[in-house]
């Protein structure tokens, strides 16, 4: 047992190496897949290995840490690895700008993040480690991309992609930033290409149905997958054209507004545009400044709509007697529909806006309330809850909602066979190719006899040649002709290896059901998968909501498909976290400045940032997500190195709801290192007085040690339910509330005040409220809590040991409160024992002083006392 004193201060950075050296050696974490005991899958989402850890690293894995900690404490098998997302470009990039191997700089990064996340103190199964740059996982995905080819998952074809000409390969929609590509900064250029597709579209249906059971997911995130599946009814409608070319179809969810139809828009991508640029400069020019342009959904949105006239015209489909102009707009895609629009000016906003812009007629399409005129002056889009009034062609249609007229007029154009009803989807089918060497290749080859055959599975893994350079733009792949030169595996002739590799989205598809069994064979070892899937806690953040989550549900179910899973849903609850922020220093004008270059004077309205340097003074600008652009970040390493991962570890939990963004502060930070070393004074206060306890608890307790006891049980259960419902901050809120009822009691007991004891059972109860304590911070202090746990005495490791009891009877409280009204009005409360009957209630209620008054002499009729609720004297 220590001997410390409460005068001496806790060592942090020293004892945390001996702690993580002592887990370590005793492979405390390691994760076993043949035990009997329950299992818990809690799982971060696994880093890039950029170089360093940043907060945002502190904060996730340190949500993440707690539950599992706290679920081994619990008794269950808990699954929690670590691995490195780490293909990618920025490693390219890096290869160029230092001149080394991509691999060089990844691997050295991992070593240099691993030590990192290490001292942090994390309850990690490093046993199961992997990179997705090893060859063994990749080779892994390769077989599964084969089995996905067998089953028809996995295909080839055209498509007009996003072409980064810097970085030379294909971006998604989203990593086109205003035309630009996210990490270049080059103009983004629209070209076809070749590419391989994985089908997800053929889960769209259970992808969105499914969403309905993931009841421990944020509502958000379903919601924005179910707007990204983007399920709708419609109906395609052909126009037909006054030259009798083909008819132009557009697919549309609102054929009711038809009536307000004013021109038709085809993307510069459709095919009659094509036909035209071949004939007309000036639409050429159009749909080239088209292919220049940021083809996200919410660049277009916000984009100037413009477009150039064909010179055709269709007929309207229900009005014989008007044409519409056929235009090509900048803001259509062809991934969407058919390619083409009808515009109704007076119902969508982008329509009139693009009808005033060129002189287009603006017409009502149905009545609704507030705007009976015939030519509306303002786009107004009708809720489907909404009633309309249908007029001309649809005015026989009586309905109580915009939806049910929705409803109905697609019934009335299949009925008079002017379109055909359809379900259509959003979604659209995941290109996975990219035109990178740092990435894992396409396991296929190029005959030209046989045409594209897939790699044979003794051959895999495929592996990337190590001899490559990057003093040229492009692929280095493309460029390599003795990795390119291969037999083809069916005729044994000449043939090119594929040259493109695959997203890195694919690389973390898949990785948890890997950690399941990360050294064997075959991509997953069935019994293992069948153990420990689905992951029970996914953490990340909220940037990862759409693609990285859609993609793996995908993944998991194509694996069913092709025999390595026998389930659906990768993750049963689902976390996301907030951001990081920190203040910043300094302007676009005067350069940004880490919070380390400058120092803070003042306070209020006169508090300023001045330069250590130079002594100049810079603008302190808002609270932003920390970033290396605008420097205002703050190294996990050197917080580490001088307060204690613990103290990192505590600000992150206890600062904010883990949900919301929290602001890191050099005063939250000395918050939580006083809060450590007070916990290190009160175990050196408390030690000399629980050093004769007795060992089992005594067959009666004193006052003191009894409400001490009830305070200790009722912590334990309050910090139970906050971190079971990943509310930490109101796990530490008890802490704080518990550590101030030690405190006091301790001090109250030292200064013989009344009702303290100095018994043996005060004694015990004192030394269960110590290890209790220590429990409680165990999960997110598990350092100091090693410590305090050897501190009073064991010599096992707290990491290895149950979570306490709660004896669910000390919970309840001996006094209650209870409300008591006059004739239905409160007029007093009354504190009595939980157990006093009904008559005892009764006259202490009429002794109340408030009572009294209220009544003023007159004479009670009866008295309702509602058991432990509510007391009602009637008069």
């Amino acid at each position: 047992m220590s001997t410390a004193t409460s005068n001496e201060r806790y060592n942090a950075p020293d004892r945390e190496r001996h702690w993580q050296s002592v887990w370590a050696d005793a492979r405390t974490f390691e994760a076993d897949n043949g035990t009997d005991k329950p299992k818990y899958y809690v799982l971060e989402m696994f880093p890039y290995p950029s170089g360093r850890i940043h907060m945002g690293h502190v904060r996730n894995y340190a949500m993440g840490d707690v539950v599992a900690r706290y679920r081994r404490a619990r008794g269950f098998n808990v699954l929690h690895p670590m691995g490195w997302d780490a293909f990618g470009m920025p490693a390219e990039n890096a290869a160029m700008e230092r001149k080394t191997h991509p691999g060089t700089w990844t691997y050295e990064n991992i070593a240099v993040m691993r030590d990192q996340l290490k001292s942090m103190g994390l309850s990690l199964d490093w046993s199961r480690e992997f990179a997705t740059c090893d060859p063994e996982y990749y080779a892994q995905q390769q077989r599964l991309f084969l089995d996905m080819l067998d089953a028809g998952l996995a295909y080839r074809r055209n498509a007009m992609v996003n072409w980064d000409p810097v970085d030379q390969t294909v971006l998604a929609n989203e990593q086109v930033i205003d035309g630009k590509g996210w990490r270049s900064g080059a103009d983004v250029e629209k070209r076809e290409l070749t590419q391989w597709f994985f089908k997800i579209t053929e889960f769209a249906d259970e992808l969105l149905e499914a969403l309905d059971d993931l009841d421990r997911w944020p509502e958000k995130v379903r919601l924005m997958q179910a707007n990204w599946i983007g399920k709708s009814r419609g109906i395609d409608i052909p126009f037909h054209r006054t030259d009798d070319g083909d008819p132009i179809h557009c697919y549309t969810t609102r054929p009711d507004t038809i009536r307000g139809a004013s021109f038709i828009a085809i993307s510069p991508e459709h095919p009659v545009a094509q036909s035209l640029a071949a004939d007309h400069a000036d639409i050429a020019d159009f749909i080239a400044e088209c292919r220049a342009m940021d083809t996200t959904e919410a660049a277009l949105e916000k984009a100037e709509k413009r477009g150039i006239a064909t010179g055709l015209t269709v007929g309207h489909p229900v009005d014989p007697d008007r044409t519409l102009p056929v235009w090509i707009g900048n803001f259509v895609l062809m991934d969407y529909g058919t390619g083409a629009v009808f515009g109704c000016p007076a119902h969508d906003q982008r329509d009139l806006d693009f009808a005033r812009k060129y002189a287009l007629p603006v017409a009502n399409a149905f009545r609704m309330p507030g705007n009976n005129a015939e030519v509306a002056d303002e786009a107004l889009a009708p809720a489907k809850s909404e009633t309309v009034v249908y007029i001309d062609h649809f005015a026989g249609i009586t309905t109580a909602t915009s939806q049910e007229g929705i409803d109905a007029t697609i019934d009335w154009f299949e009925a008079n066979g002017l379109g055909v009803g359809e379900t259509r989807y959003r979604l659209r089918d995941w290109g996975v190719s990219r035109q990178r060497y740092w990435g894992c290749p396409i396991p296929v080859v190029h005959c030209p006899k046989c045409g594209v055959v897939p790699e044979k599975r003794e051959n895999l893994p495929i592996k990337l040649p190590d001899d490559v350079t990057f003093d040229k733009p492009g692929n280095p792949l493309d460029r390599h002709e003795t990795w390119k030169a291969v037999d083809c595996p069916e005729c044994g002739g000449p043939a090119t290896r594929e040259t493109d590799t695959f997203d890195t989205f694919v690389d973390s598809s898949w990785y948890f059901a890997r950690f399941c069994s990360p050294k064997a064979e075959a991509p997953v070892e069935p019994d293992a998968a069948n153990y420990w899937l689905p992951v029970d806690q996914y953490i990340g953040g909220i940037e990862h909501a759409i693609l990285h989550l859609l993609y793996s549900r995908f993944f998991t179910r194509a694996m069913k498909r092709t025999g390595h899973l026998d389930l659906v849903e990768p993750f049963a609850g689902l976390f996301t976290q907030g951001m990081v922020n920190h203040e910043t220093y300094g302007s676009k004008e005067t350069g940004w400045y880490a919070p380390s270059d400058v120092r803070l004077e003042g306070e209020g309205a006169a508090r300023t940032a001045i330069v250590i340097e130079t002594g100049a003074s810079v603008p302190i600008g808002g609270v932003e997500k920390m970033s290396k652009s605008k420097r205002n970040t703050i190294d996990p390493t050197d917080i580490m190195a001088h307060y204690g991962a613990d103290v990192a570890r505590w600000f992150m939990l206890s600062d904010s709801p883990p949900e919301r963004d929290v602001q890191w502060t050099e005063a939250g930070v000395e918050g939580a290192w006083r809060f450590q070393q007070r916990i290190w004074r009160l175990m050196a206060d408390a030690m000399p007085r629980v050093g004769d306890a007795p060992t089992d608890k005594p067959d009666s307790l004193s006052d003191a040690a009894l409400a001490l006891q009830k305070s200790a049980h009722k912590a334990i259960s309050s910090v139970s339910e906050a971190i079971e419902t990943l509310r930490f901050n109101r796990a530490v809120a008890h802490i704080y509330e518990f550590t101030n009822v030690v405190a006091d009691t301790l001090k109250g007991s030292k200064q013989g005040a009344s009702g303290s004891t100095e018994d043996a059972s005060f004694a015990w109860a004192l030394r269960d409220a110590l290890e209790r304590l220590t429990h409680m911070l165990g999960p997110m202090m598990p350092h100091i809590a090693e410590e305090c746990w050897a501190r009073l005495g064991y010599n096992t490791l707290l990491a290895e040991a149950a979570w306490p009891d709660v004896d669910p009877a000390l919970l309840v409280d001996d006094l209650m409160t209870i409300a008591v009204q006059v004739n239905g009005k409160r007029r007093d409360e009354l504190e009595i024992s939980r157990d006093a009957d009904k008559a005892a209630v009764e006259a202490a209620a009429l002794k109340l002083d408030g009572i009294v008054r209220a009544l003023d002499g007159r004479d009670v009729k009866k008295v309702i006392v509602v058991p432990q609720r509510i007391v009602n004297v009637v008069a």
